[in-house]
């Protein structure tokens, strides 16, 4: 049963990003801006997570682009950096936001926006399609930028909360990058 959800974690995602943008105005009632887009984040992640992940596109990619056919992601890899890496540093970043201090929320913020930047650059510097470039375009970049309209409009996104998301959000997509040149 674990290796199913290992395997296929990306379906369940999508589900729940759908129902959870169902849900968000009834969740978020009450929230300040700032809240309310921290938390949007995670929905439309798990749809862009579709895209990327459906059929295992990305690790397929992964490995025949960088790996050459070598085995770079595994699907455990892919899960951990995804469900614990992405929907556990995000649903975090909430609760910091929540208890702590909205700027928190640029954490999730940022996580989009650089994923945004790195598909969008790896399909410049390769010159094609990677599994995720369409919704990194169309949800990704619209949300990222909305979001920091919001935090900027809020005053609760500071000079230190924003390098601390920026800081969060290349740190990790710098280790995946170099978990996977370990790999190759």
């Amino acid at each position: 049963m674990i290796g199913r959800i290992v395997t296929e974690w990306v379906y369940g995602g999508m589900l729940a990003g759908v129902m959870l943008l169902c849900l968000m105005p009834l969740v978020t009632i009450g929230w300040n801006a700032a809240l309310v887009v921290t938390f949007l984040q995670l929905p439309v992640y798990m749809l862009h997570q579709y895209e990327e992940h459906d059929d295992d596109r990305f690790r397929l990619f992964i490995n025949r682009i960088l790996g050459q056919g070598r085995e770079v992601l595994t699907p455990g890899a892919v899960f951990v950096i995804n469900v614990p890496g992405v929907w556990g540093v995000i649903v975090f970043a909430l609760y910091l936001a929540w208890f702590i201090n909205p700027g928190f929320g640029l954490i999730a913020v940022y996580l989009t926006l650089v994923n945004a930047v790195v598909h969008v650059v790896a399909a410049g510097v390769l010159r094609l399609y990677n599994p995720g470039l369409v919704t990194a375009i169309l949800l990704f970049l619209p949300l990222s930028v909305y979001s920091l309209f919001v935090f900027q409009q809020s005053s609760s996104g500071g000079i230190g909360f924003q390098a601390l998301g920026i800081a969060i959000a290349v740190l990790i997509h710098a280790a995946i990058v170099g978990y996977a040149k370990t790999r190759i």
